[in-house]
C-alpha cells in the first residue's frame, strides 16, 4: 500500500535523487543551479524569519531583533537570516543563525544552523518552501539550544522573568 510521501521524505528523494543524477532540480550547469538557489533563498526568506520570530515572542520576550542578509557571494552563495538580543550580545556568543549556502565547490545548496550541521536544501515553489517551517523550527531550537550551553540559561529572558 503506497500513499503519498511526506514532504520532508519527499526532500531527502529530490535531494538523493539530484546527487545521483549529478543535477539540482533538474539543472545541469553551475549557473543553472545559482537561479535556483537564489529563487529558493527568496522563497524560504519568510519562513526562514518564522522560527526566530516565534523564539523572539516566546523566550526573548521580544526583546530580540531578526535580521537578513540577503543573498550575498562569499566563496560560493548565502543568506543568512539571525537573531539576536541584548543577553546574547552581552555574553559575547553568535546570534542564533540560520545559513541557506551553495558553497563554491559543491555540488548542490545546504540549510545549516549557527552550531548545528546541514540539511538538504531541495525548494523549488512556495509549498515546499513552506514545508521547510518544521526543519527551520528544529534548527533554531538546535541553535539556541547549543548557545544556551556555550553561556548559561540566564541568556533566555523568559527563564528569568
Amino acid at each position: 500500500m503506497e500513499g503519498p510521501r511526506l514532504e520532508y521524505t519527499a526532500e531527502l528523494l529530490r535531494h538523493f535523487t539530484d546527487l545521483r543524477d549529478g543535477t539540482h532540480g533538474g539543472a545541469i550547469s553551475r549557473p543553472d543551479k545559482e537561479r535556483l538557489f537564489t529563487a529558493a533563498v527568496a522563497l524560504l526568506d519568510p519562513h526562514a524569519r518564522q522560527p526566530l520570530n516565534e523564539i523572539n515572542t516566546d523566550l526573548l520576550l521580544g526583546t530580540g531583533e531578526v535580521t537578513a542578509t540577503g543573498l550575498r557571494r562569499r566563496g560560493g552563495l548565502e543568506a543568512i537570516w539571525a537573531l539576536s538580543w541584548p543577553e546574547q550580545q552581552a555574553a559575547r556568543i553568535n546570534p542564533v543563525i540560520i545559513r541557506a549556502y551553495y558553497g563554491a565547490g559543491a555540488h548542490h545548496p545546504h540549510l545549516q544552523a549557527g552550531t548545528a550541521g546541514d540539511w538538504p536544501l531541495n525548494v523549488f515553489d512556495e509549498k515546499q518552501a513552506a514545508a521547510q517551517v518544521p526543519t527551520l523550527r528544529a534548527m533554531a531550537s538546535a541553535d539556541l539550544h547549543n548557545l544556551v550551553f556555550q553561556r548559561d540559561y540566564r541568556i533566555i529572558p523568559a527563564i528569568l522573568n
